[in-house]
């Protein structure tokens, strides 16, 4: 697959993810659409957002549960949703992605950040995934349904 519709898929997955998390729209349904600010995306690109989106969405407790433990001082709450996502779509890829390289996952992660967040979103962004690099890279335990 090409690096641009990697980008792209990238960006419906970070838009498909901030919709959800703001409206609490329908996941499946929201990942059926292209919002209008995504140009030139092809059916690769889509494909590999939507993946990247359900993977998210499968390990998105033990996503949150590495952010967390990487941002420290701050909580899921307290984060932008963009900044949010854009880590649960980073850590994702360095976990369950071993075809992508770390490097391009973090310069991606922190692009995202600069072109969708505030200011100093790009550093924090970078700080938490570096942290999280030199850290253990093992996926925090699942916690089960009961609790």
């Amino acid at each position: 697959m090409n690096r641009k519709q990697r980008h792209l898929g990238r960006e419906l997955t970070l838009l498909w993810l901030y919709q959800v998390d703001l409206s609490h729209a329908n996941f499946d349904d929201t990942l059926a659409t292209i919002p209008p600010e995504i140009e030139g995306v092809e059916e690769e690109g889509l494909q590999f957002g939507q993946a990247l989106a359900r993977g998210v969405r499968e390990h998105r407790t033990q996503l949150d549960q590495g952010i967390i433990k990487y941002a420290k001082g701050w909580s899921l709450a307290r984060m932008a949703v963009v900044e949010r996502n854009i880590l649960r779509i980073a850590l994702y890829e360095l976990l369950y992605e071993a075809d992508i390289p770390t490097s391009v996952s973090i310069d991606e992660a922190v692009e995202l950040a600069k072109t969708y967040g505030a200011e100093e979103s790009g550093r924090f962004v970078n700080g938490i995934l570096g942290a999280f690099i030199r850290g253990e890279q093992e996926p925090p335990p699942a916690v089960s349904a009961e609790g």
